[in-house]
């Protein structure tokens, strides 16, 4: 037993008893506190930046390019600014290359005396791009127009030098929406034109048949061309009213789905859901029709893209505004809406995300972990959006495999700003571009009514 024999004694034990505790509790649970568990870095902003000159500049597309930078695609009305080497009112296709810090090493513009719309630019195997939209314009770098608006796809080289163009359409409104390089060399270009104004021209392998007489003002326009660019074949598919196709992908077996938007209710379109359904498109190599399928519900449903996921199915993404047939778990005006089906058409599952608002989105890409991201807009501060800086957000967000929410990310000012496109980068950098029209709150400049607006996050 220990005694103790002055007051010392006993300050010099409680001290040496404290000390211990300490040295203890240091040892013993040093791991909780020096390393908790990560949190995950999603939407973590590593630059936001917006490009342009005084008038209209939109960004809908972007690609990595083959040295780690990024090649932003859109239209342009500006002749200030950051755009150099053109007049006039009208609009061009604008293609920049920009740093990872988001400097621009140069810029670029086609078209010509009339206005041109950008949509979609991919990469081709060369090292080079495809961009598509469309042109009522006939001089300058395009070299043709058949009346008012033709698909204009155009090919250039790493350093954006023109190797070909080329123009599709009659007296319409043609309007390309994807090209994309496909498995033989060539080249597919989906988009929707006017039949009513062909004469029921488009339909290059129709067998006889006499459509264009009974389709409506929008079909399905699906272009097969080699690796020059020459048409192969041309196919349209729709019915008596408005069916726009905004993407496609190359199936596995060499054939085609073309995705977007069916307001018909007759002819190819054999299952109609509501007012606007997304409609998907399943073709064979040649350009034969396999199957059509409609998803959504009796209120419009609108489907802006689409992609072939890494287990052999497809998910089509849009917005709706439906809360029955497909559509099982609306949250408010318009959804972002997303399902998934098989290459039959079968549907495996579907989702809706948003808040009481409107919220859409317009791209997905899959990662390497079978996540997904998406990109769109939102006017929401409820539900599954956390914040809302004005009256119209970009929005990007993360779902898993099944389509579980799994993190998200509103940016944007007191104006209108949208999301166009989202893609990851080799170094797993989440680049966005749209426009904004907004000059505060997560928006650093406005340099006219409409800018190109890019936005890289941290995954």
């Amino acid at each position: 037993m220990l005694i103790l024999k002055d007051r010392n004694s006993l300050r010099f034990l409680i001290l040496l008893s404290f000390l211990t505790i300490c040295i203890s509790c240091g040892k013993d649970d040093a791991p909780e506190v020096e390393d908790p568990p990560p949190s995950s870095a999603f939407g973590e902003v590593e630059l936001i930046k917006t490009y342009g000159g005084s008038g209209i500049d939109e960004a809908v597309s972007v690609v990595e390019a083959t040295d780690g930078n990024y090649m932003v695609f859109g239209t342009t009305r500006s002749t200030d600014g950051d755009i150099v080497g053109r007049s006039g009112s009208d609009s061009d296709y604008w293609l920049l290359k920009i740093s990872k810090e988001g400097e621009i090493i140069w810029s670029k513009t086609y078209g010509g005396s009339d206005d041109e719309k950008a949509t979609r630019i991919t990469k081709t195997n060369d090292g080079g791009y495809l961009m598509s939209g469309y042109t009522t314009s006939s001089d300058g770098d395009v070299s043709g127009n058949e009346g008012f608006q033709d698909y204009w796809i155009l090919k250039v080289d790493s350093a954006g030098t023109i190797l070909w163009d080329e123009n599709f359409g009659f007296s319409g409104s043609d309007q390309a929406y994807k090209a994309f390089q496909t498995s033989d060399g060539g080249y597919f270009v989906t988009g929707f034109f006017d039949v009513s104004a062909s004469g029921g021209g488009g339909n290059d392998l129709h067998k006889g048949e006499n459509r264009g007489v009974l389709h409506g003002v929008g079909e399905f326009w699906g272009i097969k061309l080699d690796a020059s660019g020459n048409k192969q074949w041309r196919r349209y598919f729709g019915g008596s009213n408005n069916d726009r196709s905004y993407d496609a992908v190359e199936t596995a077996d060499g054939g085609f789905l073309m995705t977007g938007t069916s307001e018909s209710v007759d002819f190819d379109k054999t299952d109609p859901k509501g007012s606007y359904d997304y409609w998907a498109v399943r073709l064979k190599p040649n350009g034969d029709l396999v199957w059509t399928k409609s998803y959504g519900g009796n209120e419009i449903d609108n489907s802006y893209a689409s992609i072939k996921t890494n287990d052999g199915n497809y998910i089509m993404v849009g917005d709706s505004r439906s809360a029955d047939q497909d559509v099982t778990s609306p949250r408010g005006n318009a959804d972002a809406w997303i399902i998934k089906f098989d290459d039959n058409g079968n549907k495996i599952w579907q989702k809706s995300y948003g808040g009481s608002e409107f919220d859409t989105a317009h791209s997905i890409v899959q990662r390497e972990n079978e996540d997904y991201i998406l990109s769109g807009h939102s006017r929401s501060n409820d539900d599954d959006l956390l914040t809302n800086n004005g009256y119209n957000d970009a929005w990007i967000f993360l779902i898993d495999k099944d389509g579980n929410l799994k993190d998200q990310k509103s940016i944007g000012g007191s104006s209108l700003d949208y999301a166009s496109e989202a893609i990851e980068t080799s170094d797993n950098k989440i680049i966005v571009v749209g426009n904004s029209e907004s000059n505060d709150k997560d928006i650093p400049l406005n340099k006219g009514s409409k800018d190109v607006l890019i936005i890289k996050l941290k995954t």
